[in-house]
């Protein structure tokens, strides 16, 4: 159906204002794209943000456990009929048509969705691996989202003697890195949901106790078991810096801007001397500005 309208871009207009709002570290990112990229950008990241609300809202927390379930199977209904064109909505709108012209598949939404479900049931997760694989629904997901969006550089898949890789496992290791770095900064808001997303292996491996995480003690375990969360949420950043060199031109700087942004919110965290009880890491404005030419330079290398 053709969805070209003013109606249309109403409606993007509308998915720029909610990311600007809700991600300014990676709102900054998506506005070196060109225009028909970040507005698609922005409707994926609409639809993630809808699909975190059902769960993570105020007023969501407040529901019975069923309730949120039921909220998760129609969204999951919803998502459904969204890829086969359906529109109910602005937001159905601007996805359709993101689509449309960034074709993909319908499997990191739904895996999205069941990453919300963990949610449903999941309040401490006792190895990383658990914790994996929450990070890669919940977040993991957005690489390949937004993957196609992106691009591969042209000159790499045209050519006979291309190596160029699949970009799909740093496009996760970004998201699992991004959702990582969500987590240590958000430890003192978890925990008042009742929630612990440390690994219950690592609190046991550094002596610190989930009394004292829930009473905020800062101590030496603590900042030894925060030193070792930092070092491997850099190591997922890491492995994502493999993919960047083989994105379309006019998406490294973008993509390198958003990593470097996001991972400096670590070099925050040690700053305040891991107490994220009492503070919330963010990366200050003017050094946000500050960093643009150096992702630009990293841009135009390979």
């Amino acid at each position: 159906m053709p969805l070209a309208s003013p109606d249309l871009d109403a409606a993007f207009e509308a998915c720029r204002r909610e990311t600007a709002e809700w991600a300014k570290t990676f709102y900054i990112g998506t506005l070196l794209l060109p225009p028909e990229k970040r507005r698609a950008i922005w409707a994926i990241y609409v639809w993630c943000r809808r699909t975190d609300e059902l769960m993570d809202s105020p007023e969501a927390q407040a529901r019975p456990v069923d309730e949120l379930a039921d909220r998760l199977d129609r969204w999951e209904e919803k998502t459904r009929a969204l890829f086969k064109g359906r529109v109910e909505d602005d937001l159905d709108a601007v996805m359709v048509d993101t689509l449309e012209r960034f074709p993909q598949g319908i499997q990191p939404y739904l895996d999205m969705i069941e990453g919300q479900r963990m949610d449903l049931t999941w309040t401490r997760y006792p190895r990383f691996e658990d914790l994996k694989l929450y990070c890669y629904r919940v977040a993991g997901t957005v690489g390949l989202m937004t993957q196609g969006v992106m691009g591969v550089d042209q000159a790499y898949t045209s050519a006979p003697w291309s190596d160029c890789p699949d970009t799909s496992d740093a496009a996760v290791a970004l998201g699992i890195a991004n959702q990582l770095t969500n987590i240590l900064r958000d430890v003192g808001e978890d925990r008042g949901r009742g929630r612990i997303y440390l690994p219950q292996e690592d609190l046991k491996r550094f002596g610190y106790s989930e009394d004292e995480l829930m009473a905020g003690i800062l101590n030496n375990s603590w900042r030894a078991l925060m030193r070792f969360q930092l070092e491997r949420a850099r190591d997922w950043f890491t492995r994502s810096e493999a993919g960047v060199r083989w994105l379309s031109a006019d998406a490294r700087w973008p993509v390198w801007t958003s990593l470097r942004l996001y991972r400096g919110i670590l070099d925050e965290i040690e700053r305040v001397d891991y107490d994220v009880f009492n503070h919330r890491a963010y990366v200050a404005k003017v050094n946000k500005l500050l960093d643009l030419p150096r992702s630009f330079l990293l841009a135009q290398s390979r």
